[in-house]
């Protein structure tokens, strides 16, 4: 049985979610990021240049941070920009509870990536980006066999390690607790990059990006965006998506629409990750300052006065990575 699973051609579906290029969404991020996906970049937009001096671009990188800090979305985006579908593996897909088979299920996943997939209109597989989340599930440290499931364990391990090896296609992984991975596997990409959460400036985009097309003026905006210290964007996206889903089937339901009753509502049904505490907004509730200074009804952004404070969603600090040739200055703003 585990040499017919071995042997049998795989769809890329079988892993995880196929992300198509024109799904993707430009993310919102800190300096110190923006930077290294920058850099990244270039290289892989120069790669003539890179293998007339003996070396080649990087093409494994590893994203680390907190849940809800925006790997995925950031991977799919990366996949975008050079053109290609991203296959987010999800690793209980992988992972068996039968002696070898995660093994043999890491390489048909491999296989596949190294193989593409056909797209409609498309002469040819295109290759695909691999993303695979949660990669600590696959790649924990090897232990000394003193039972059965270590040397199992150990097999797996040695080879995702000899399929990383191998693979010269593009590789993403994410995870949340990077000091699992074992040393040797961590050691195989090229780049490791650590998604903070976000600073008062991010969360005041995120929370405009998300709540339209409704706006809050600037000085709303940032006081909301204060409320939302140690919030992931996630559940920053959350808060407005649920807002927005309120303002729609409350009145439906004959709901209080009053503004801190509906703020009660979204906090009593949106906890955040423990492992990021609280937010104020979560301690202080429809009490908050920040709610104080929100106008209601919201209004819609087209309908507030812009001033030189607004954070406009699309600036300096939304990657835009569709054009060969960009580079950040040291302002940090894409040119």
């Amino acid at each position: 049985m585990l040499f017919a699973l071995s042997h049998r051609k795989s769809n890329p579906q079988e892993f995880g979610d196929l992300f198509m290029p024109e799904e993707a969404q430009q993310p919102i991020l800190a300096r110190s990021v923006r930077t290294a996906l920058m850099e990244w970049l270039t290289e892989l937009w120069s790669e003539e240049e890179l293998r007339e001096l003996g070396i080649g671009p990087r093409k494994k990188a590893l994203f680390g941070g907190a849940p809800g800090t925006g790997k995925t979305t950031l991977a799919h985006h990366l996949a975008a920009r050079l053109g290609l579908p991203m296959l987010a593996v999800r690793p209980e897909r992988v992972i068996s509870k039968y002696v070898g088979e995660t093994g043999i299920n890491i390489g048909r996943l491999f296989e596949c990536a190294r193989a593409g997939i056909m797209l409609d209109g498309a002469t040819e597989p295109v290759p695909m980006v691999l993303f695979i989340d949660e990669f600590d599930a696959l790649s924990r440290q090897r232990r000394r066999g003193e039972q059965a499931s270590d040397d199992s364990r150990n097999e797996e391990v040695n080879t995702l390690l000899q399929r990383m090896e191998q693979h010269d296609g593009f590789l993403i992984a994410a995870t949340n607790h990077g000091d699992h991975i074992d040393q040797a596997i961590w050691r195989r990409f090229d780049i490791h990059i650590a998604l903070e959460l976000p600073g008062q400036e991010e969360r005041e985009r995120i929370l405009a990006r998300y709540l339209s097309p409704f706006g809050l003026p600037a000085a709303a905006l940032r006081k909301l965006g204060e409320a939302f210290e140690s919030a992931s964007p996630a559940l920053m996206r959350q808060f407005c998506e649920n807002l927005k889903r309120q303002i729609v089937v409350g009145p439906k339901l004959k709901l209080d629409m009053r503004k801190m009753s509906v703020i009660d509502r979204l906090i009593a049904a949106i906890s955040p990750h423990p492992d990021l505490g609280k937010p104020r907004l979560w301690s202080h509730g429809a009490k908050d300052d920040a709610v104080s200074a929100m106008p209601w009804p919201l209004p819609r952004a087209d309908e507030i006065e812009t001033c030189s404070d607004t954070p406009a969603v699309e600036a300096d600090n939304v990657i835009d990575l569709r054009g060969r040739g960009r580079a950040e200055n040291e302002a940090g703003a894409v040119v």
